[in-house]
């Protein structure tokens, strides 16, 4: 059975409220989903999902330190995540603060290691994105991509 973890590093706690919605999102829509710190993750524990979705605050228009150490951490077992679903969102203190450039890291770095991911053509079309706490219109975009996600690794595993 196909499973799935959402992954998030947070400071002030938006970016961890995001991930909590996409992970319930995607639990909802039938793919058992985890939802943990970057913390209480190891790279190797990638292995065990089949879709894995990624999310960062936006420091300096990149993803925080942490994050890029996972996948740094990856190098090890490189081309082990080729075919699982990837997926990425961000949060980030102003408009044009580098959201979408932290994504398209995210997203870059999963390419790489052969995984699927699967943009949008309505709404954040890279990920969802959000400008300090989460409002509504980010909260949808959150619940659209979980769903997607899930709807997506149901059809390939």
């Amino acid at each position: 059975m196909a499973k799935g973890i959402v992954i998030y590093y947070s400071r002030s706690g938006n970016t961890k409220e995001m991930a909590e919605i996409i992970a319930k999102a995607m639990n909802e829509a039938g793919l058992s989903t985890d939802c943990k710190s970057i913390e209480k993750v190891k790279a190797d524990d990638l292995l065990k999902y089949d879709a894995i979705v990624i999310g960062s605050p936006t420091y300096y228009g990149h993803m925080a330190g942490p994050i890029k150490q996972l996948f740094d951490d990856t190098v090890g077992f490189h081309g082990r995540l080729d075919g699982k679903i990837g997926a990425a969102f961000s949060s980030a203190a102003n408009i044009g603060g580098g959201n979408e450039t932290t994504i398209m890291g995210i997203i870059e770095a999963m390419i790489i290691a052969g995984m699927i991911v699967h943009g949008d053509p309505q709404g954040d079309h890279y990920g969802p994105v959000s400008i300090n706490k989460p409002d509504d219109r980010v909260k949808r975009q959150c619940q659209r991509r979980g769903q997607r996600i899930a709807e997506l690794t149901k059809k390939l595993h």
